[in-house]
């Protein structure tokens, strides 16, 4: 099996300070899907330049012609399925057919109060995203929706024409828990982690990759519930929250090897952060490109 290499390029730069030519080298570079961050703002980066993830990917639509573009991920935050169903539409089409929303239930960051409201607890971060993901779809495959749910209504939304890709462009669902990973198992074209956050600090990669093996577990007893067998599903890791950290880009040795491991599990996609200097994502931008042009020929 093939596997895919993909960039998530962070937000931060004016568009014409960098930020336009990252995304067109990242298409001449042949990453499958370049993704972006939707936040408001994100840890380190909160008191610096951070832009909007739907008016970069447009900008980015416009400036590249083959690769994927995408989020990793929207969450229910700040975002409200009604309006963001008539922004992913309008990305589908600027982009021609090549957006994928990457979406999740959100944590306790700085999205969370944003808007003023209070953090709210996991249960409740669950239920909403389990209405959001639901809503979503029917606004995205219906031209005209009306719902009233716990957290989240629409009266006659219109979505016409709908998005170019049908029946909707697809959902890559991040998720760990249970009740995340059957939302993945019905609504996603694709599954999205970055692992074990536990392991983070002070396991090792083995333990990682038992945790990631327990993970495409689940999801494929998710699947076997609702007679969807897991190979239709796109399985993506989103890298640098792991033990193995920044390891991976230091060389392209290293990187083929975390890959292979990870492949063999049964991962279709491999997430890297394009580098940024002087943060948890730096990285050698020779290296990061050899990678990019070299690892995938290495890795089918």
């Amino acid at each position: 099996m093939s596997l895919r290499l993909s960039t998530v390029i962070l937000p931060y730069r004016r568009w014409h300070e960098g930020g336009r030519s990252a995304w067109q080298r990242a298409e001449e570079l042949g990453f499958h899907t370049a993704y972006t961050y939707d936040h408001l703002s994100w840890r380190s980066f909160r008191d610096g330049p951070w832009f909007g993830a739907v008016p970069t990917l447009t900008a980015a639509a416009a400036v590249t012609e083959r690769m994927r573009l995408g989020t990793l991920v929207t969450s229910p935050n700040f975002r409200h399925p009604v309006t963001l169903a008539k922004e992913l539409i309008s990305l589908d089409d600027v982009s021609g057919g090549r957006m994928t929303l990457g979406v999740g239930a959100g944590g306790t960051g700085f999205d969370a109060t944003a808007l003023g409201q209070e953090p709210w607890t996991p249960r409740e971060r669950a239920d909403r995203f389990g209405e959001f993901v639901h809503l979503l779809d029917r606004l995205l495959t219906e031209e005209a929706v009306s719902y009233e749910g716990d957290f989240y209504s629409a009266h006659e939304a219109r979505n016409i024409p709908g998005c170019v890709q049908r029946p909707r462009l697809p959902f890559a669902v991040a998720a760990t828990g249970p009740r995340g990973l059957r939302l993945a198992a019905r609504y996603g074209q694709a599954w999205v982690t970055t692992g074990d956050p536990k392991l983070y600090e002070s396991g090792t990669p083995a333990q990682s990759i038992q945790a990631m093996r327990g993970q495409v577990d689940k999801l494929a007893d998710a699947c076997a519930e609702i007679g969807r067998d897991t190979a239709s599903i796109d399985k993506i890791l989103l890298t640098g929250f792991t033990p193995d950290r920044g390891r991976p880009l230091r060389s392209l040795d290293a990187f083929v090897d975390f890959a292979g491991r990870h492949r063999d599990l049964g991962f279709t996609e491999i997430v890297v952060h394009w580098p940024i200097p002087d943060s948890d994502f730096a990285a050698d931008e020779k290296v990061f490109e050899q990678i990019a042009m070299e690892a995938p020929a290495q890795l089918r």
